[in-house]
């Protein structure tokens, strides 16, 4: 019997790993593929948010604010690459403008360190490339990038250290109640544990259900990246974004920790929660995208 059982070792349940194993609990991660950082973790933007996107007074603006002030200490504490280069919403058109001012308001009132909006002047003083009709941008000092791989392996690494017990290639098929707690039935036999924390990314909605009469549903999107080589890592120094759509933050062009250009994402909602295909038409997309914001992107380095 299990004191704590997660489902799921991606970044979050990583992370809750290694925060329970400070205490003295018997703890297992159940994982369906091979190893940790197998699913979402690995492959998303690399962005540690400054915090100004968030609804004011949501518990994702609290987190967000409090989780990137972490990064510093947490990133010597592991030994994984963490750099804080700050990040850019760059607005195209005046009239946007009032939107800008929006996010400036959510930063100030979520606490986020610094944040203010300069001109097309200052903008363009920091990062030269960026595209001629920008004509403000709001600027967070306290954004970073970081490598999900290292840091999701560190948290499982010290976690496992620390007597956490990893059950890699384990399906969780079945949560069943039981006396004293649950039953994980898995597709190597059946888990006792007194809690299931759910850290299952896009088929959390799947495991809620299981136990829950508040049904969820999780609709899952696809996003798709170029990346491109390290000669043009230096082509931005900080994170730019576009100004926030429906859809999401809109693409991003940022260095990456390695010394890489990340260009991304796409967005599209998709029924198939294993669609993780790249497409002639997502990519082409991200050169027209990505180029209202930064020009001149050597999209001849693209790596497929």
């Amino acid at each position: 019997m299990y004191d704590a059982a997660i489902i799921g070792a991606g970044v979050i349940g990583s992370a809750i790993a290694r925060e329970l194993s400070k205490y003295e609990m018997s703890i297992c991660v159940v994982e369906r593929d091979e190893d940790v950082c197998c699913g979402t973790s690995k492959a998303n933007s690399a962005i540690i948010h400054a915090g100004f996107d968030a609804m004011p007074g949501t518990l994702k603006a609290k987190m967000n604010v409090l989780g990137n002030a972490m990064m510093d200490q947490l990133s010597k504490d592991l030994d994984f690459p963490f750099k804080r280069n700050g990040s850019l919403v760059v607005c195209t058109q005046e009239e946007s403008l009032p939107k800008l001012e929006e996010l400036l308001e959510r930063g100030i009132k979520n606490g986020v360190p610094d944040v203010r909006i300069i001109n097309a002047e200052e903008a363009k003083a920091m990062e030269p490339n960026l595209s001629d009709s920008v004509v403000a941008a709001l600027y967070a000092p306290t954004g970073g990038i970081v490598c999900p791989f290292n840091m999701t392996i560190a948290m499982a690494e010290n976690a496992a250290v620390n007597g956490v017990e990893f059950k890699l290639n384990t399906e969780v098929e079945d949560i069943k109640k039981a006396d004293g707690g649950y039953i994980l039935v898995t597709n190597k036999g059946d888990i006792q544990t007194k809690t299931v924390i759910n850290a299952a990314g896009v088929y959390a909605d799947k495991f809620h259900n299981m136990v829950s009469e508040d049904k969820i549903e999780i609709q899952a999107r696809r996003g798709e990246y170029c990346l491109l080589d390290k000669t043009a890592g230096n082509h931005v120094s900080h994170t730019v974004f576009q100004l926030p759509s429906a859809m999401g933050k809109g693409v991003l062009v940022t260095p990456t920790v390695h010394g890489n250009l990340l260009i991304g994402p796409t967005a599209a909602d998709v029924d198939n929660k294993e669609a993780i295909n790249t497409t002639q038409d997502g990519l082409a997309y991200l050169q027209e995208k990505a180029g209202a914001s930064i020009k001149n992107i050597p999209f001849r380095q693209v790596i497929t």
